[in-house]
């Protein structure tokens, strides 16, 4: 991963964690139930979730009690608008957005000398099938303070108001008390650090659980995508449910997404092409066995692209250049039908969200769409980066030169 952290494309928006952080951070971790870390320094994301950490533990979701209790930890206000890197669910980077949105001076005031807890709380302790995911209704962001500063707070007013009464304020048992509490928390009278609940509704969504599971609910029955053949085999047994299932391999999902106006095609659109620009070359370079020139050089050359293109045989050719052949032939005769010459692939590749869903639900769509067919580097980068981190690593060093690139430009415009 080195030259994609030299590209910044990797931990570049990370927080480093070190010192009486980490402390915190331990205290976070076995508050929520978790064994501490035995990392001197660590980096954090805007969820609190470390690749660090996750390394130590091998376990990526390590803020999880189960896969239906997710946490999170803020340690310092710098987490607000990090990226989340390994979210279990697609709305987690839209509930850190609320947290620091209704919170953020508290935030600031208690992570001072402090650090808070975050349960995401869906009134589920655990799931059994994977039907449980359709009891996704409301999420309740709860948070809890480290050491419970807020009791504390609570536990100090009453004594001051003790002290006042009748008098107390000889009593020297009330002022060792007061004491004793403000050299261990400070002085927390005039401290702003009651955090209130967060309600959120979900809607669409994708989840982690059960091997990875889309919610799509825009329709009179929602629709599941498994990732995972097995959850989907034990999910199809369950006739009581109204609600339509595939597996992420299946052929009709695609068109069963059109038929519900959540993706379309546009073949002849500028963006459209700019993606197909993309995806042939990817997929060129998925068949160049021997070269002469580097990766990088074939792809961003005009004359080399069409001198390796040559080279492979025929059914390779036709796969690389579908979308060109098919425009081409659509001049002579329009009623030819684009699934007569594109990839399977490639035609999955070039759908896109429908425009006429809302932004959360085109993002949700586009993982989707890059999941079935993670053929575009640039969106792949964008919407899954799990997806686009492993497969990064199978490539070799030309590739991942034009990969970056590819990703650079994309990013600048």
């Amino acid at each position: 991963m080195q030259k994609l952290q030299e590209a910044d494309l990797y931990k570049g928006e990370l927080i480093p964690i070190n010192g009486k952080l980490v402390e915190r951070y331990n205290k976070c971790l076995e508050k929520l139930g978790f064994t501490p870390t035995k990392l001197d320094s660590f980096f954090i994301d805007g969820i609190g979730w470390s690749p660090e950490v996750a390394e130590e533990k091998n376990e990526i979701h390590y803020l999880n009690n189960g896969e239906a209790n997710p946490h999170g930890i803020i340690i310092t206000p710098l987490q607000k608008g990090l990226p989340i890197y390994n979210p279990f669910h697609s709305f987690d980077r839209e509930l850190m957005k609320q947290v620091f949105k209704k919170h953020q001076s508290r935030i600031e005031n208690i992570t001072r000398d402090s650090a808070i807890c975050i349960d995401f709380d869906q009134d589920i302790d655990v799931f059994y099938e994977p039907l449980d995911v359709l009891k996704y209704k409301n999420i309740t962001v709860k948070f809890r303070l480290l050491d419970d500063l807020d009791k504390v707070k609570k536990e100090q007013l009453a004594l001051i108001e003790l002290f006042k009464k009748d008098n107390n304020f000889i009593d020297e048992s009330i002022h060792q008390q007061l004491l004793d509490s403000a050299n261990k928390y400070g002085d927390l009278r005039d401290r702003e650090i009651s955090l209130s609940d967060i309600l959120y509704e979900t809607e669409s969504f994708y989840t982690e659980a059960f091997g990875g599971i889309y919610v799509l609910k825009s329709f009179l029955s929602p629709i599941l995508v498994f990732e995972n053949m097995e959850a989907y085999k034990e999910a199809i047994k369950d006739t009581s449910h109204d609600v339509l299932m595939y597996h992420i391999s299946h052929d009709e999902l695609i068109e069963k997404l059109t038929s519900h106006l959540m993706i379309e095609l546009d073949l002849d659109s500028e963006i459209t092409l700019q993606r197909y620009n993309r995806i042939k070359k990817f997929l060129l370079s998925e068949f160049i066995n021997q070269e002469t020139h580097s990766v990088k050089e074939v792809l961003n050359d005009p004359i080399l692209f069409k001198s390796y293109l040559n080279k492979i045989d025929i059914t390779a050719r036709k796969k690389v250049m579908g979308l060109d052949r098919y425009l081409e032939k659509k001049k002579g005769d329009p009623t030819i039908k684009a699934t007569e010459l594109l990839d399977r692939e490639v035609y999955v590749a070039l759908h896109s969200p429908h425009t006429s869903l809302k932004p959360s639900d085109q993002d949700l769509v586009w993982k989707l769409l890059v999941s079935i067919s993670p053929k575009d580097v640039l969106f792949l980068y964008w919407y899954d980066k799990e997806i686009f981190y492993k497969l990064y690593q199978t490539w070799g060093d030309s590739m991942k030169d034009w990969v970056i690139d590819t990703i650079q430009k994309g990013v600048g415009n």
